[in-house]
């Protein structure tokens, strides 16, 4: 037995490029007897919920959405939560109940994201019904992205348009730690398959951030607003974004004069430790260096990336020569052929982007300059949490 009167709730998506509302997300309620709203959620998640009841609720709520839609700016779009195991019942061929509503109800598919959930169902019949949707016209979202890697598996066989990456993951990620590299990696590979990303349960301004540094094209959450039964204005929360946006782009900016400042320092480094490479002189010749606290360690490698000297780092106030690494070759990393490509002919300083160091587990920077004619190139590993 379902308690309550079911109707569709909205939760908007900011449209992180101008930060008004492109759309909306259609999230199912239960108004109660006392005229206070329960979201349908824990019915879904209990077992002990009949399938057809449950069927009939999620249609019930279909309809409710689908039908204040015509009130919304017909630029907008509606996301509507399909269920895998619901789809994989579906005889073949049989007409899809959801296409049904939409035409009862004249709305154009385009206007539709249907959002895959769940990561159950069967693959083929999902795939054959995807591709109806696709069809038709509306757009295919793939919800809880990076939850299971059964997820990438159904990337690729359904090529959705729009990837919601986990909230629960997304929020431990805008924390940083090892997630935070995991996200912006599912977040790159999105994108190069042409996905637009939505970080859904943005509620702070940090996950806003982080949001923004994976590239999401749209972000929800309660930052913004909760779902409400009616419909925002088109450009209710533009001040707000933009007054979010510029503080991230402050945040950034300043980011950058510490690393335009680093490189600076860097230039001095280079001009230092090259002037003792140069003179082949021995470790204990080598200065303390106490004015640049990031330095890691350094090293040497002939033009074709094999490593000539050992590691030098400072430690417990002196150097320290570590030898494991004499003889390897560096020259499949990227920062080393970004730095041959792009430093040998000029012997100007080039620097990494930020990397987790695989033997010290650090964020690194790594910064060279070929020296001695263009034979040698100088190396300098930064710890990059000071940035």
């Amino acid at each position: 037995m379902i308690d309550g009167q079911p109707l569709a709730c909205f939760q908007p998506f900011i449209d992180t490029a101008t930060g008004r509302i492109a759309g909306v997300e259609a999230l199912g309620r239960l108004r109660q007897i006392d005229g206070q709203l329960a979201s349908v959620g824990p019915l879904f998640s209990d077992p002990r919920t009949p399938a057809t009841a449950l069927r009939r609720l999620d249609r019930q709520i279909r309809d409710n959405a689908l039908s204040c839609l015509h009130e919304a700016p017909p630029d907008w779009f509606l996301s509507l939560n399909m269920s895998p195991r619901w789809i994989s019942q579906l005889r073949a061929g049989q007409a899809l109940p959801s296409l049904k509503q939409l035409a009862r109800h004249n709305v154009d598919p385009q206007r539709i994201v249907f959002e895959i959930t769940e990561q159950g169902g069967n693959s083929e019949r999902l795939a054959e019904v995807v591709a109806r949707y696709r069809q038709a016209g509306a757009r295919i979202a793939i919800d809880d992205f990076g939850a299971g890697y059964s997820q990438l598996d159904r990337v690729l066989a359904l090529q959705p348009d729009i990837l919601k990456l986990d909230m629960r993951l997304f929020q431990a990620a805008a924390l940083g730690g090892p997630s935070s590299d995991v996200v912006k990696a599912l977040a790159q590979m999105a994108e190069k398959t042409g996905c637009w990303i939505i970080a859904e349960g943005v509620e702070t301004e940090t996950q806003l951030n982080f949001a923004l540094e994976c590239g999401s094209r749209y972000v929800q959450g309660f930052l913004f607003a909760r779902a409400q039964e009616a419909f925002f204005s088109t450009d209710a929360f533009v001040a707000h974004f933009a007054r979010l946006r510029q503080r991230y782009v402050r945040q950034k900016l300043t980011e950058r004069g510490r690393l335009m400042q680093m490189r600076q320092q860097l230039g001095e480094l280079m001009a230092i430790l090259q002037s003792w490479a140069q003179a082949r002189a021995p470790l204990s010749a080598l200065p303390q260096l106490q004015a640049f606290p990031w330095l890691l360690r350094f090293y040497q490698c002939d033009r074709h990336g094999t490593q000539l000297t050992p590691n030098l780092e400072w430690r417990q106030d002196g150097w320290v020569a570590d030898n494991r690494y004499l003889g390897h070759n560096w020259s499949w990393r990227p920062y080393f052929y970004h730095l041959l490509a792009e430093g040998w002919e000029e012997r100007r300083l080039t620097l990494s982007s930020t990397y987790r160091d695989a033997t010290s587990n650090q964020y690194c920077l790594t910064a060279g300059q070929f020296f001695d004619n263009g034979e040698r190139l100088l190396l300098i590993d930064i710890d990059a949490a000071g940035l």
